[in-house]
């Protein structure tokens, strides 16, 4: 079933907004890049999840839940796990079994839902290695001491998709210098492993597939040689995405991989680029310790996709103070269906993702839910578990506590006591400075006709 509605989006590659065009409407087919499992995903990544878990939430709406085929893929061999397998004393599979499971977890603690596929790249070194010999073959790949690289200079468009004159993919990308290649801007696709390194039988000896090659092979082998859309981050858009569009293209002559291109903007902390010399690197694993996962996705959702996120912890703490408000205003809703999200939500929803909209929408529901209205109350349910929200119920949302609390539940209640008793004789100062002590453990209170309430807001600051 498909809905009666246009779907827009902002595609990398004509840098503009088009009307979506599935090439079969029966299966649209979404790729979106995965994470290379040696350690924990930070919170960019998470944000990168969301929003193609949000794509793909919006495209089940629209065409039916059984006529969309979503491939999130895990790169399990590169440099970088080899480097920290070596590190740690473990072998590659128990090290990229082990951070596999835990990117799993944590990004369903996102509320992102599991992708139709999650191929792994070891699985498909034998597609790798027939792709490569094609790319040979057509000319457009050569060997050099004991590497197979794509001849950039073999492709007229090479650079289309993110843009970039070859000086400026010189001078700006994270292009590996080596006297075998041909040209500057040439990319490996195979690199020869010695005794201690894991590696394949090839045509060109033991070795292992380069990183740009490995979703080239998963996405054909799984969504076909040209499909709907193909996403990540913005810092994929080059040189892996680039490369990946050369490697297919001119494997299947000419054909387009893929028809649209979503890529998601950068996140800041406090302002500042991510780093661990900073001192600001933030796992989504460590930060489902502190906030609900809800609450970290609808902190992602403040910002459109396409734009620089700042991430902080009080826009997460007031991402949890709407959702409080919004599970009350829902508590006594039963089922919902699609059917009940209004029009000023799906219309933003279908002008390229555009929960800033749609938030605006629910927080004006949410007010007129808390004024009576019953039809409110469910479209807000409605609305927000189509956009990965309200995945428990009131009461479950209520009894969240931080993993790394030792607050209790009878220390609070004490506290509140006290200041009560503080209020009743009039001693207001000490009163403020129960509520400050509360705050600094992480508790927003609320008074109210039937007395004080609480809730857990946050670690954050402590």
């Amino acid at each position: 079933m498909s809905r009666d509605v246009t779907l827009s989006l902002h595609d990398t590659s004509t840098r503009k907004k088009r009307a979506f065009e599935p090439i079969d409407p029966a299966n649209v087919r979404l790729y979106a890049c995965g994470p290379t499992v040696y350690d924990f995903a930070h919170i960019g990544n998470g944000r990168t999840a969301v929003t193609f878990d949000l794509l793909f939430r919006v495209l089940r709406y629209v065409y039916g839940d059984d006529h969309v085929t979503y491939v999130r893929n895990i790169t399990d061999i590169e440099d970088k796990i080899m480097d920290r397998a070596k590190r740690d004393g473990v072998t590659i599979r128990e090290l990229t079994n082990g951070t596999a499971k835990v990117y799993q977890n944590d990004m369903a603690g996102l509320g992102c839902m599991p992708p139709t596929h999650e191929p792994r790249a070891t699985d498909y070194v034998d597609g790798m290695s027939k792709m490569i010999s094609r790319l040979v073959d057509l000319g457009h790949a050569y060997e050099a001491e004991g590497h197979v690289l794509f001849d950039v200079s073999s492709d007229k468009n090479y650079g289309c998709l993110s843009g970039r004159s070859l000086d400026d993919m010189i001078a700006g990308a994270r292009v590996e210098v080596a006297p075998y290649k041909r040209n500057a801007t040439d990319f490996v696709l195979w690199k020869p492993s010695d005794e201690d390194m894991p590696g394949w039988e090839s045509p060109w000896g033991k070795g292992r597939p380069g990183w740009h090659i490995e979703c080239s092979v998963m996405g054909e082998h799984l969504l076909g040689e040209t499909f709907d859309i193909h996403g990540g981050g913005i810092d994929l858009a080059f040189p892996h995405h680039e490369n990946e569009v050369a490697q297919s293209s001119c494997a299947h002559g000419g054909a387009t991989l893929a028809n649209y291109w979503m890529h998601g903007g950068f996140l800041q902390v406090g302002g500042e680029k991510m780093s661990k010399s900073l001192g600001n690197f933030m796992t989504v694993h460590d930060l489902l310790g502190e906030w609900p996962g809800e609450a970290l996705r609808l902190q992602m959702f403040m910002t459109h996709y396409r734009q620089p996120l700042n991430w902080t912890g009080d826009s997460v703490s007031e991402a949890k103070r709407i959702l409080d408000r919004w599970y009350e205003s829902t508590a006594e809703v039963g089922d919902v269906t699609a059917d009940d999200v209004p029009e000023s939500v799906t219309s933003a929803l279908l002008d390229d993702l555009n929960m800033p909209q749609v938030l605006a929408a629910l927080h004006k529901l949410c007010g007129e839910s808390q004024k009576g209205s019953a039809e409110a109350a469910r479209a807000l349910k409605a609305s927000g578990q189509l956009v990965g929200l309200f995945g428990q119920t009131a009461e479950e949302w209520a009894a969240w506590r931080p993993a790394m609390s030792n607050v209790d539940d009878a220390q609070v209640e004490n506290l509140i006591a006290a200041r009560k008793q503080a209020r009743d004789e009039k001693d207001f100062a000490e009163a403020d400075r129960i509520r400050d002590e509360l705050n600094r453990l992480g508790i927003e209170i609320k008074d109210g006709p039937d007395g004080t309430t609480w809730t857990f807001t946050s670690m954050w600051g402590q």
